[in-house]
């Protein structure tokens, strides 16, 4: 097992407090951070794509100019978010995995499924899920 810490990263509150959880294991382990942000592709436009690219280059240079270590991976390959963390994670020998939560209905986890789910039940390393303040 690595020092490494996978944390799921999508451009919002939760994705946010995901990472600066991650930031957190990472200072505290004197290890590295794999940012991963999955999307399956085909749904979102151009701008979205540039905005979501851009975010992620911001977030890589602000966090290796505070000397963190990290390594960033932009999958739009058509798998679930849940898949690609694992994978990373699992090939990375990721001591943890950082997922941030949303708060759904139980009929919303039914129909749309639920990655943080999926990533808390099959996960080969510990998880730690936080919730945006």
């Amino acid at each position: 097992m690595s020092d490494s810490v996978v944390v799921g990263w999508i451009d919002t509150a939760e994705g946010q407090a995901a990472v600066e959880a991650a930031v957190e294991e990472v200072r505290r382990r004197k290890g590295r951070l794999v940012i991963v942000h999955s999307s399956r592709g085909g749904d979102e436009d151009a701008a979205t794509v540039v905005r979501t690219r851009d975010a992620l280059a911001e977030l890589e240079a602000r966090l290796g100019a505070e000397g963190l270590e990290v390594t960033v991976r932009d999958y739009v390959r058509g798998n679930d978010p849940a898949e690609d963390l694992m994978d990373v994670a699992e090939k990375d020998g990721a001591a943890l995995i950082v997922i941030g939560l949303r708060r759904r209905s139980p009929v919303g986890k039914l129909l749309m499924g639920s990655n943080a789910q999926e990533i808390l039940l099959r996960a080969e390393c510990p998880v730690l899920a936080v919730k945006a303040k």
